[in-house]
């Protein structure tokens, strides 16, 4: 039974990679396909091409909005709702638009996330670790770090807010419905998307007991470690409290 199993997930594996666009002269096959592939195929996250930007010196977002707060890092054509798994999908995606941005749709089977700004984060991260708590991976731009959490519904997260004194709007919920720029894409703010901690399959064997408020998130990829929202957001709102301004001002 094992035989048969293992000869039909190498046959799955097969049939991936054979979706993927053979490389070529140019160096081969885009780092943002093969980014969106792994994420779909691996993961089982659903993901889709961001707009995009236009205009000679590419600052300027693809969409109609010439005052886009994000450009370039939003979905425009698809819309949010055409996000996939479908590796075929993906691939034609991204072959037809190769320097589109990764994006992937928050919520539901796929992790969510909170996110606020970068110095912020790194304090936040820190604290956890002495706390000795698990974490996810974690998405970083220039501007901006974002933490993987398990999915939540928007009423647990409203009623978890709902308790605090103060939340800073530097703190962005990434929930059903959101979706969140995944690296090598380039960051609105300008440089790339990459990860500060990668996703990393979650090994075989017990959950680790010493590891507070975090959980294996079995998705229908590989088993990827997400800690709880409530494990994180009190570190994450002391740490947006405390940075210049209150965290107020919210930078992209």
């Amino acid at each position: 039974m094992r035989e048969i199993l293992g000869r039909r997930l190498q046959r799955l594996r097969d049939r991936f990679q054979s979706l993927r666009p053979e490389r070529g002269r140019s160096g081969g096959t885009s780092a943002l396909l093969e980014a969106a592939l792994d994420c779909a195929t691996t993961w089982q996250w659903p993901v889709l091409p961001g707009v995009g930007r236009s205009g000679t010196d590419g600052t300027r977002c693809a969409c109609p909005d010439p005052d886009c707060a994000v450009p370039g890092a939003h979905p425009f054509d698809p819309g949010l709702l055409a996000a996939s798994t479908d590796p075929r999908m993906v691939s034609w995606w991204w072959t037809n638009r190769p320097t589109a941005p990764v994006l992937m749709a928050t919520g539901g089977t796929a992790p969510c996330a909170v996110s606020l700004p970068a110095g912020a984060a790194a304090r936040a991260l820190v604290r956890l670790d002495a706390q000795g708590l698990r974490l996810g991976p974690v998405v970083a731009t220039p501007t901006r770090w974002a933490l993987l959490v398990a999915p939540y519904s928007l009423e647990r997260l409203g009623e978890l807010l709902y308790a605090k004194d103060h939340v800073p709007s530097s703190l962005r919920f990434h929930g059903e419905g959101g979706y969140l720029l995944l690296p090598p894409s380039a960051a609105s703010s300008g440089g790339r998307v990459r990860w500060e901690r990668e996703p990393r399959p979650l090994p075989q064997g017990p959950a680790d007991p010493k590891s507070p408020g975090a959980r294996a998130s079995q998705t229908a990829g590989a088993k990827l470690w997400l800690p709880d929202v409530e494990a994180v957001v009190d570190a994450l709102v002391e740490a947006s409290s405390s940075a210049p301004g209150g965290g107020s001002r919210l930078a992209y």
